[in-house]
């Protein structure tokens, strides 16, 4: 695969995750993507066989990146794990509630739309969530080893967090309003003793 047609494929996921992150995926046909992307139908099928493989892919293509922020995030020495954690919601707050808001996760965006239309997909997205709670279940160990956090079940701590974080983005979006975030973080704080 050369360089050129490497760049059209991920043109296409790019351009699929801006749409797909507004839109949802079921809503979004085939042609307003091609034609936003501008790209033949003929280059799609090349990379893709199916919207749905597409959708798998633009998947697999979110985590990737996303996990790679949260791994940089995660490995920042002058920051403690306790920090890093913080940082980490304090920047989801932030792209769903500041003036540049934007929600623009997939697995809120897609979780409950897709899981019962696309088994690929279903498992795309428990895969890249799994790999999330796992990198924030190290981080909560990597705090408790350098006495940051207390805890003595980090991957039970980890996977409520990223439930709470989960349930008030989805609130967020119902309510248009900040409340939810906030209480997620005011939770957030308490269960990471920062108060």
């Amino acid at each position: 695969m050369n360089t050129k047609h490497q760049d059209t494929r991920q043109h296409l996921l790019d351009t699929g995750r801006e749409i797909l992150a507004a839109r949802g995926f079921s809503s979004v046909g085939l042609s307003a993507l091609l034609q936003q992307a501008g790209v033949p139908k003929g280059s799609f099928y090349h990379y893709f066989k199916s919207k749905e493989q597409f959708g798998q892919a633009l998947l697999e293509d979110y985590f990737q990146f996303y996990l790679t922020e949260l791994d940089l995030l995660f490995s920042k020495p002058s920051l403690s794990s306790q920090q890093q954690l913080m940082s980490y919601w304090e920047e989801w707050q932030r792209r769903y509630c500041g003036p540049d808001s934007r929600s623009d996760c997939l697995v809120v965006k897609l979780s409950a739309e897709v899981a019962d239309l696309s088994e690929p997909m279903r498992l795309t997205l428990k895969a890249g969530t799994n790999k999330v709670i796992e990198r924030i279940t190290r981080c909560i160990e990597a705090g408790v080893s350098e006495g940051s956090l207390h805890c003595t079940q980090p991957d039970f701590l980890a996977t409520s967090l990223y439930q709470l974080w989960l349930g008030a983005s989805l609130l967020t979006k119902l309510h248009r309003d900040e409340q939810h975030m906030n209480l997620a973080m005011n939770m957030t704080c308490q269960l990471l003793n920062t108060k």
